[in-house]
């Protein structure tokens, strides 16, 4: 099936039972045991089914199943965040003692989890000097276990070459992780490109409408960690707490996202509701038109930005100037996305006051809603770090970021001006 029927369809039947077309809410904590030896078997995974909603629920499972199939991978796990996400794909790859290797370009709460959580249990994240492929690869070595990008960055809007990363990534014998949240798979699937494990915040333009948390890890089913068997004994070797089970052996291509759901879902318990997951499934099945409008309404206010004497930079990598231009042709057929960042003549001052003014744009940390929403990242989700690493991360002081909705454009467009008039005079 193509995108657009997957996110209607994917990864339910009806219900044998009631014959529900929509997917049902199982509300439920646990579920009951045939017998003393059937719960045996749940527990020690030797069997499928449901034995508890922290570890799987029958409406997240479809939730999960629909976005794996969007992606292209053969399992997903979701959670109850993005960044509960990005922990569990960590977490399940690395010891202390090891590192991995991103670029620098990344989301704020991303760079303090890689920067100051992370080294607190022994993990080392090394931020490389750009987003090319060699810088990454300049940095690999005998303890790396992943190299991490995001696939568009949020705010810089930088888009990645992802087969260069993940030739990079393989030639040294370690995944690629890949956050694909701003472009969402109905732009782009890493997975095609040689990514081996993709992250969303399903919080953004896959729920669409900034009411639910949620987040996802899919598993691409592609990397041979049995090749690299020492290098990644918590995937191929007998795990001590399943009694000695070997992920590799039991969940063959699926064997990473086994142990993200049995270890760290399992014990850690940031789980995403069946509640939540049913939004979630509401707004998946919209993503495909509303990315439509996104990226529409996005190139016409780039457009308008770029025009306007008032402005004194636009940062959108759809126009032919941006060195991002190609790899947009390329990954993106030629779609920019609609996250995209500029800076008002008159610097800070000026840009508080077009902050201020705005009146259709939601002033807010959120991005990918149905609504148009505007950020400064300086002082909101990158006020922890410091100019330097902001200044890597594609944010200035002067910096505003826009996630631009699917109203009609004209209104946005009208909104631009007023706030811009009444920031800058002259």
């Amino acid at each position: 099936m193509k995108p657009e029927t997957i996110a209607v369809h994917g990864g339910y039947e009806i219900d044998p039972t009631t014959k529900s077309v929509a997917v049902p809410i199982y509300q439920t904590v646990a579920y009951a045991f045939d017998s003393a030896a059937h719960g045996a078997a749940l527990f020690d995974l030797e069997t499928e089914g449901y034995r508890y909603t922290r570890i799987a629920n029958p409406t997240t499972d479809v939730l999960e199943r629909r976005v794996a199939q969007l992606e292209g991978g053969v399992e997903a796990l979701s959670a109850s965040s993005g960044q509960a996400a990005l922990f569990y794909a960590v977490l399940a790859l690395v010891e202390s003692g090891r590192n991995i290797v991103s670029v620098p370009q990344l989301y704020g709460t991303t760079h303090t989890f890689f920067a100051h959580i992370l080294p607190g249990f022994g993990v080392q994240v090394r931020l490389a000097a750009s987003d090319r492929a060699e810088d990454l690869a300049a940095l690999i070595d005998a303890d790396t276990r992943a190299l991490f990008c995001e696939s568009v960055g949020n705010p810089a809007g930088n888009v990645c070459d992802l087969e260069a990363m993940a030739a990079a990534a393989h030639a040294a014998g370690v995944p690629l992780i890949v956050d694909n949240t701003v472009p969402t798979p109905i732009l782009l699937r890493p997975i095609d490109y040689g990514a081996d494990i993709v992250l969303h915040s399903l919080t953004k333009f896959l729920g669409g409408h900034g009411t639910t948390l949620g987040g996802i890890v899919i598993d691409a089913g592609s990397f041979p960690w049995e090749r690299y068997g020492e290098r990644y004994a918590l995937l191929t070797r007998p795990d001590p707490s399943y009694h000695g089970l070997v992920y590799t052996d039991r969940y063959g291509r699926a064997a990473y996202a086994g142990r993200c759901r049995s270890v760290y879902q399992r014990t850690m318990g940031a789980v995403l509701s069946p509640l939540s997951a049913f939004l979630l499934l509401q707004g998946i099945e919209t993503v495909a038109l509303r990315v439509e409008r996104h990226v529409a309404n996005a190139r016409r206010v780039a457009e308008f930005l770029r025009d306007d004497r008032r402005v004194a930079s636009v940062s959108y990598a759809g126009f032919p100037d941006s060195p991002y231009y190609g790899l947009v042709q390329k990954y993106l057929a030629g779609r920019a996305c609609s996250l995209l960042t500029f800076a008002i003549r008159g610097g800070f001052e000026a840009g508080t006051r077009f902050y201020d003014a705005l009146r259709l744009f939601k002033r807010l940390v959120n991005l990918g809603d149905a609504k148009s929403l505007a950020c400064h990242p300086a002082s909101t989700t990158h006020r922890q770090m410091s100019v330097e690493e902001q200044r890597l991360a594609g944010v200035g002081p002067e910096t505003m970021r826009l996630s631009i909705g699917i109203e009609h454009i004209d209104d946005i467009l009208a909104d631009l001006d007023q706030a811009l008039a009444a920031a800058v005079t002259g």
